[in-house]
């Protein structure tokens, strides 16, 4: 096929202390199961730039340097940012600084553990009990995000589910990735891009302009578009 295979949501023992994938090893499976793209997405910080241009050229991937930042709002992938910024934390002012980059912002996993009860009593609040249509209109961070990590390897089949329907009702197109922390989890999920990307500013622009679909199954040989499944139908990379 034509295009980059991306997975946009990756962690490595470069940037992450819960990691023990090594960037020789993401290269490795990527190259076995037709990866062609990873965005790095390590906590709060990124790639030094010489470390990052020497991966490229010994991977020959298509490689960009994000970052998931942690924020009052949950945690967000963001793709412009040259550096950690003080204050994106907040997600309103991530949101800024991403607007004076032409910067693009997405949810991740933003439903994780919404279906676990115990999880919302362990704060003190009543369990998750919204539609889809609730949600798109009262949680804040979709108003602020511009798209919404709706397939994430590291998340519960249900939980990707609704968020594959709240990006339906925001007029959203969703996006795919791993979240992987190890080889297991590489490709799980993918962000597939209409055209070859060139460099970061390619990737702003095709995400900007909604080129791009979640998709799933590239390690079983059998990518797909990650739809919507019927009712007790589990969804499976």
């Amino acid at each position: 096929m034509t295009g980059t295979i991306v997975d946009m949501h990756v962690h490595t023992v470069r940037g992450a202390a819960d990691s023990s994938l090594k960037p020789e090893q993401l290269s490795d499976v990527a190259k076995e199961i037709g990866l062609t793209g990873v965005n790095i997405t390590e906590h709060d910080r990124m790639w030094d730039e010489h470390v990052l241009k020497e991966f490229r050229e010994e991977s020959g991937l298509f490689v960009n340097r994000g970052m998931e930042v942690s924020t009052d709002m949950g945690h967000i992938l963001a793709v412009g940012l040259t550096g950690y910024v003080p204050g994106i934390r907040k997600a309103k002012e991530l949101r800024l600084v991403l607007d004076d980059l032409g910067g693009f912002m997405i949810v991740a996993h933003p439903f994780r553990h919404f279906f676990d009860p115990i999880h919302f009593r362990r704060e003190g609040r009543p369990p998750f009990d919204m539609t889809p249509e609730e949600a798109a209109e009262r949680m804040s961070i979709f108003g602020l995000v511009d798209d919404i990590e709706v397939a994430n390897g590291g998340t519960h089949a249900k939980e990707n589910q609704f968020a594959l329907k709240v990006a339906r009702v925001l007029g959203k197109r969703g996006v795919g990735a791993s979240d992987c922390h190890s080889t297991q989890g590489v490709g799980y999920f993918v962000t597939v891009f209409e055209e070859e990307l060139r460099d970061e500013a390619h990737m702003l622009e095709q995400l900007h302009a909604g080129r791009y679909y979640a998709g799933q199954g590239l390690p079983s040989g059998e990518l797909r578009r990650y739809e919507l499944e019927e009712e007790g139908v589990s969804t499976t990379g």
